[in-house]
């Protein structure tokens, strides 16, 4: 069982592939990464970081996979810098997809209802084009509401109709972070076509990472041979306790989630289900 992670690489502040390697590792699963983007930090807080494009680089690293033969059950795409890279991850599931595999996409594009810095109208409709193309597709509020075409942000009201919108891209959409009161909800579409949801209490301020870890571990949850519902509802509950404990034992933010401390609750949860 392999999943292939396509995402940056951000040395410092714990997100992307230095998220995704050892929670997929953990659960169990070989996980290949291929690195879009190469920063000494992320973006979300921190300045002067460096930052190194890779598009050039992945048309050799796909070669030589293609020489070993190399199919993934799971491929997962994340950050793609430009357009140029969503037409790589396409062409990727093309040519490296299992037989029966699943092509999971988790459209980074934005967060607290703006685009990130570079991204265009243009950038957002190649990325729907590359929603059409997966199994399952995790945007964050503000990523459902550009893929969606409805006004930032989302509720409990609208986010059926988002929803259905999301569906005419993907089947199974999982929208993440939408807040309801005291509560932070996951909403998605079953294997039966049908609108569900899962709840945590939210906890107050902005976590770094956190769409990473859930995107991570639902992923192995997956891999697992769990179902879409039981993987959400892992991935929701490991990251909601990576977050209080964050909440009361990191000092400064943008440094991730402390999931490391969790990992081992989470991997005895995944085990009992």
């Amino acid at each position: 069982m392999r999943v292939l992670a396509i995402n940056d690489v951000s040395c410092v502040g714990k997100c992307s592939l230095t998220v995704s390697l050892p929670i997929i590792s953990a659960c169990g699963i070989e996980c290949s990464v291929l690195p879009t983007a190469f920063l000494s930090t992320h973006t979300g807080g921190f300045t002067g970081y460096t930052f190194r494009d890779l598009t050039d680089d992945i048309p050799n690293i796909l070669n030589h996979w293609e020489t070993l033969g190399l199919k993934f059950e799971y491929i997962c795409s994340g950050y793609l810098g430009s357009i140029a890279q969503i037409e790589l991850v396409a062409d990727i599931k093309k040519r490296f997809l299992a037989d029966g595999g699943k092509f999971i996409v988790d459209p980074v594009m934005g967060d607290n209802g703006k685009l990130y810095a570079g991204f265009t109208p243009e950038y957002v409709e190649k990325m729907r084009e590359l929603c059409r193309e997966a199994d399952y597709i995790l945007p964050n509020v503000t990523e459902a509401c550009y893929l969606a075409d409805i006004p930032y942000p989302l509720t409990q009201e609208n986010a059926a109709e988002a929803l259905n919108r999301l569906k005419k891209l993907c089947k199974q959409p999982i929208v993440t972070g939408i807040l309801e009161d005291d509560d932070i909800f996951v909403h998605y579409v079953d294997e039966n076509g049908k609108a569900c949801q899962y709840a945590h209490e939210n906890v107050e301020g902005f976590f770094h990472g956190a769409g990473d870890v859930f995107t991570s571990a639902f992923i192995g949850c997956l891999a697992r041979g769990k179902s879409e519902a039981t993987a959400i509802k892992l991935a929701s509950d490991f990251v909601a306790a990576s977050i209080r404990r964050t909440a009361i034992e990191v000092e400064d933010k943008r440094y991730g989630l402390n999931f490391e401390a969790e990992t081992f609750a989470f991997l005895q949860a995944l085990n009992e289900e």
